[in-house]
This record gives C-alpha cells, sequence and structure tokens, in this order.
C-alpha cells in the first residue's frame, strides 16, 4: 500500500493485486470487499460510517495453484465455509482503509499458513535413566509426604 499526503488529507491507494508469494499473486477480482457498518460500541460515529469491511475470497474458482487450494480445503477453519469461501470480517480500525488493509493482510496470512509443512512427529520411548529418575523422584515425595502424617506419642 502506498500512502501520500497532499497537505490536508492522507490517501491510500491499494495495490491491485495481493501478492502472496514470488509465484503467486491474487488479482483484485479474486477478493470481493464490501462495506458494512461495524458492530460494538463507538457513539454515533459507529451508527452513520460504514467502515467496517467483509472480504470474500472463492477458493475454487480463484487463480491459486491446486496445492494452495487443496490445503485450504482441508482446513478446519471457521472462516471457511462449505462451499469454499473464505470470509473475513475487519472492523478493528476506525477508517475504512486500514480495515481493508487489515482483511487482506489475514487472508494473507490464511494462505500461507496453509503453505506450511507440519512436520511429522516422531515417535520416541523415555530413555532407562529418565524412568529412574521419575520413580525416584516419586519415591522422594512420598516419602516427605509420609513425614507429614500424625505424629505417634
Amino acid at each position: 500500500m502506498a500512502t501520500f499526503s497532499t497537505g490536508e488529507a492522507l490517501f491510500c491507494v491499494f495495490p491491485t493485486m495481493l501478492r502472496i508469494s514470488n509465484n503467486v499473486i491474487l488479482a483484485d477480482w479474486e477478493i470481493h470487499i464490501e462495506q458494512i457498518r461495524a458492530q460494538g460500541a463507538g457513539g454515533q460515529n459507529v451508527n452513520k460510517v460504514a467502515s467496517a469491511v467483509h472480504l470474500r475470497f472463492d477458493i475454487q474458482r480463484s487463480t491459486l495453484p491446486v496445492f494452495y487450494k487443496e490445503r485450504l480445503l482441508e482446513l478446519s477453519d471457521q472462516r471457511i465455509t462449505r462451499d469454499g469461501v473464505i470470509v473475513l470480517k475487519a472492523q478493528k480500525h476506525r477508517t475504512l482503509e486500514l480495515n481493508k488493509e487489515d482483511a487482506l493482510a489475514r487472508l494473507k496470512a490464511l494462505i500461507k499458513s496453509a503453505a506450511v509443512q507440519q512436520k511429522t512427529r516422531r515417535p520416541t520411548k523415555p530413555s532407562r535413566n529418565a524412568k529412574r529418575k521419575r520413580v525416584d523422584s516419586k519415591t522422594r515425595k512420598g516419602k516427605t509426604k509420609v513425614l507429614r502424617g500424625k505424629v505417634k506419642l
């Protein structure tokens, strides 16, 4: 996003494409951004100004590589509908421009997170020494607790 000032007003120019990585770029026609009124407290301004944003991104109809599409559709995320549409609501900021930027950043983060490969877990067993230490500490704790009992006279 490029930001510049003309003395009186501050302008934000949004890029026409969202760059996910060097090879993956989303065009503006793939991302549908809709202005809505923000919810919650905020006085009169929240009731008059549509500064919140609903971002919709259809995974199936996008130009994402097949790998990204499969990984996104496999995610069990409440932001992804059964039809394969990502729906994000941004209302954290007071201005429409900042909410758009926030929604686009969250979309980018979601797509990037789907591409990350999880390390496979290799099951391991505790060593003989670790087992011995655990049993010794349990014995020590048990002896301490026995000493806390009633004193025999």
